[in-house]
């Protein structure tokens, strides 16, 4: 059965909560029906605990963590390891969660900085805020939003984090837009996302998991590559750091913000699949 992108979308946003309230409610980690939500539930979870989540942070910045907010981490690396954050610069998280990146971000900007979170999960929203608080990020900043429509002004965010989000959307091209309209000239993106091999179509993506766990709908080499330099980004790189499923890897995407776009589009992945994720 073919599912629309709006049921795609509240079905990314359902797992997202439920994850959520398990924090929340201390009765789990993260977990969504078994492993990490950025995974089918199929998959073994000891191999998939080095693949997704907390175990993908140093153990020096766990430590800087409330142990909720280390809980709560559902991606598919670390985006603050390559993000070469500066003090002062504003810093936008895409997909931000439980807050792990935003926290982290804000520590690293100081307090001449700034870092907001951007999420449409009431729940995540909720925990993002309280794991600030308690972390003493006083210059972290949780927005409500979705990723395709971000609710900051163009031109205000000097680097832009994401991981392992991005491929949760069922329209990319609007995405790697808004990135670039909010970032200032010379702004960079560092970003955590599960991208495919060129050698697998998108009904082949679909085979070896879920939209919703992250899989059918990771965006190949390519596909990533010609979209930012349409967005208008240059200096464009895609770096596996390690398998995810055969073909798929957890990678590193990082960008610079040019002048002005080009006129080439984004490759379009129709999510003509099932999100049947839990």
């Amino acid at each position: 059965m073919t599912t629309t992108a709006d049921e795609l979308r509240e079905e990314v946003r359902r797992r997202y909560a439920q994850s959520a309230r398990a924090v929340i409610e201390g009765t789990s980690s993260a977990s969504c029906g078994g492993g990490s939500c950025c995974t089918d539930v199929e998959i073994d979870a000891d191999a998939d605990a080095a693949k997704f989540g907390e175990a993908l942070y140093d153990a020096d910045q766990r430590g800087d963590l409330p142990e909720a907010a280390a809980l709560a981490s559902l991606g598919c690396g670390n985006p603050i390891a390559v993000a070469d954050l500066r003090e002062g610069e504003t810093v936008l998280d895409l997909g931000s969660g439980g807050g792990i990146d935003v926290i982290l971000s804000a520590k690293r900007v100081g307090e001449s900085g700034l870092a907001y979170g951007l999420d449409m999960t009431d729940e995540m929203l909720a925990l993002a805020r309280a794991n600030a608080s308690e972390a003493g990020a006083r210059n972290a900043i949780f927005l409500k939003g979705v990723i395709e429509q971000v609710p900051l002004p163009a031109a205000s965010v000097d680097v832009v984090i994401s991981n392992c989000v991005i491929n949760l959307s069922t329209d990319k091209a609007a995405v790697l837009t808004e990135i670039a309209r909010v970032l200032k000239p010379g702004g960079r993106v560092g970003v955590s996302d599960v991208v495919a091999e060129d050698r697998l179509s998108p009904e082949q993506r679909a085979e070896r998991g879920s939209y919703v766990g992250c899989i059918a709908g990771a965006l190949s080499v390519g596909e990533y590559t010609a979209g930012l330099e349409a967005a208008g980004f240059e200096n464009v790189s895609v770096e596996f750091t390690h398998e995810v499923a055969d073909g798929l890897h957890g990678a590193i995407v990082k960008a610079v913000k040019t002048s002005r776009p080009s006129e080439q589009g984004l490759p379009v992945i129709q999510p003509a699949v099932s999100a049947g994720c839990c």
